[in-house]
């Protein structure tokens, strides 16, 4: 056999070739690829359900990898917890006469999945209104924008006439609050005495400090629940919009709360006539 017949194989004649540049190079051989890191346990974990990391943390037999897994469970909770919380309303919706005792009254005596502290209840606040007035147009548009930085209130829409009959347009629109069963504000012809236009801030969305500010004070709101579009923009030294609520002119014409079951008589001050709602 001719030395040379296969220039390929690995001889030293051919070795001696390739220096003497006779025979070319032998080509290299492509590396195998090496395998892909193991996930840490951390990234393997981030992703999974409280149900799969409890059965991942029983399958373990290293305690601080169970310790790990315990805690990222328990962060997955509280966060599916709060997530619950948080979307539980979030709009205004519109509710018919024969809905107000189970979506109003009832719903506010109803504490929130998780509550710690009992008895609390849920801010419910509901707007009677006229369809196609400008107040309350105006009021329906800004109770929308509300709804959605306090998910955890409800807000309810009716019109006025459809919820208590022969209802005065000039009372229209009211904002009725409840906490717990009880009316605990009510407020009637909001806007009428003035525009209330919106106070514009270039680092949060438009806010509307009278209007939020009878909610915080009822008590159907919460300041520390409240959810803006990118916290991130907003200035450090940026003083809060209700810090000074108690000195807020909460506008409208107050009217005399109805305490109890809002299926009794409310009494509208300056008017003579009781309306069954």
């Amino acid at each position: 056999m001719n030395p040379i017949d296969n220039p390929n194989e690995d001889t030293e004649f051919n070795d001696i070739l390739r220096q003497h540049g006779i025979l070319p190079a032998r080509e290299t051989a492509p590396a195998s690829p090496s395998p892909p890191p193991y996930p840490k346990l951390e990234e393997s974990i981030q992703d999974k359900s409280p149900a799969a990391l409890a059965a991942l943390a029983e399958d373990t037999r290293d305690e601080e990898e169970e310790r790990i897994i315990q805690g990222y469970r328990r962060q997955r909770l509280a966060d599916l917890k709060k997530q619950e919380r948080n979307s539980r309303f979030g709009d205004v919706r519109p509710i018919g006469r024969e809905d107000y005792a189970r979506q109003v009254t009832e719903a506010s005596n109803e504490d929130e999945p998780g509550a710690e502290e009992k008895g609390l209840g849920t801010g419910v606040i509901v707007c009677l209104y006229k369809e196609s007035e400008t107040q309350s147009v105006q009021l329906l548009a800004q109770l929308r924008i509300l709804a959605q930085r306090y998910p955890r209130s409800k807000f309810l829409s009716i019109v006025g006439n459809k919820c208590i009959e022969n209802y005065p347009d000039r009372l229209q629109p009211t904002l009725i609050l409840y906490r717990a069963g009880d009316v605990v504000a009510q407020v009637v012809s909001w806007g009428k005495d003035r525009v209330r236009e919106p106070q514009v801030n270039p680092f949060t969305e438009p806010i509307y400090p009278e209007l939020e500010a009878l909610l915080v004070v009822s008590k159907v709101v919460s300041m520390a629940d409240r959810v803006q579009a990118d916290d991130s923009t907003k200035p450090d030294n940026e003083e809060d919009d209700l810090s000074d609520e108690e000195d807020i002119r909460l506008g409208g014409k107050a009217a005399t709360p109805a305490r109890g079951n809002v299926q009794g008589k409310t009494t509208v001050e300056d008017d003579d006539s009781d309306f069954d709602l």
